[in-house]
């Protein structure tokens, strides 16, 4: 994807997520976060914002520690992650295409600025289902590719990483197939981190997950059930997924 779309998906989502905090108000519970309220979402994703936009603003090559978030509520709160979302989205905008920072998840994207501007994208669009949470609402949809992409950073960057928990005793296979996009991810799990490949490997998987990649997007993120006619095969892998996935 462009650059430009992230940033187009970087700048919707923030508002939205603003919009549904103001709605819910700083003290409702968010349903898909247990234990934080509309607060703790919008300290922890505004200052997530203001980390990002250090990076590609100041050329920052060494990774440091995320800002401290004001104990602000109501409106101030609101205003303060309105603010450090619109700041992002214009330093982004405004960055150099061959800006040098750090990263995290450097096979995650072509250069510092895609990585930033795709894992903001999709970290803001995450904690926008949050928000939508603490109204008892449905999700809104986000357009399949975007979604595709974020599944693919998901399993391809995140869950490659020594950190990802997602491991099993035996090496096992759990395929990805989004019905929407025809993408079709291969993931190999084992005692070692697992590794993700596209497409539909040559062999049986263990267990298969499918359906839209905005219901796979949720899922795998953890913000919808793991369940379902989408799943096929051995479930214990879903339950699996669903008890260690957290990023």
């Amino acid at each position: 994807m462009e650059i430009t779309t992230y940033l187009k998906a970087l700048d919707r989502e923030g508002l939205l997520l603003a919009d549904l905090a103001e709605r819910a108000g700083t003290d409702a519970p968010v349903a898909t976060c247990p234990g934080w309220r509309v607060a703790d979402l919008l300290r922890h994703t505004g200052a997530v914002h203001r980390w990002a936009a250090g990076y590609v603003g100041e050329a920052r090559l060494e990774p440091v520690p995320l800002p401290d978030a004001p104990e602000l509520t109501g409106a101030e709160l609101t205003g303060w992650f309105r603010d450090g979302h619109a700041a992002l989205v214009r330093t982004l905008t405004g960055a150099p295409a061959d800006v040098q920072c750090w990263t995290f998840l450097p096979t995650a994207a072509p250069s510092p600025l895609a990585f930033w501007a795709r894992r903001q994208a999709h970290e803001t669009a995450v904690h926008r289902m949050d928000a939508e949470s603490a109204l008892g609402l449905a999700f809104s949809a986000v357009e399949p590719e975007f979604a595709e992409d974020g599944v693919d950073e998901l399993l391809t960057g995140f869950h490659a990483r020594p950190r990802s928990r997602v491991r099993t005793p035996e090496p096992r296979v759990l395929r990805v197939r989004a019905a929407d996009t025809a993408a079709v991810w291969t993931v190999r799990l084992s005692p070692e981190p697992a590794r993700t490949v596209p497409g539909a490997v040559e062999g049986v998987a263990d267990c298969e997950l499918s359906g839209t990649a905005g219901w796979l997007y949720a899922a795998l993120w953890n913000r919808l059930p793991l369940a379902g006619p989408g799943v096929t095969g051995d479930a214990a892998l879903a339950r699996l997924w669903a008890e260690t996935s957290g990023i």
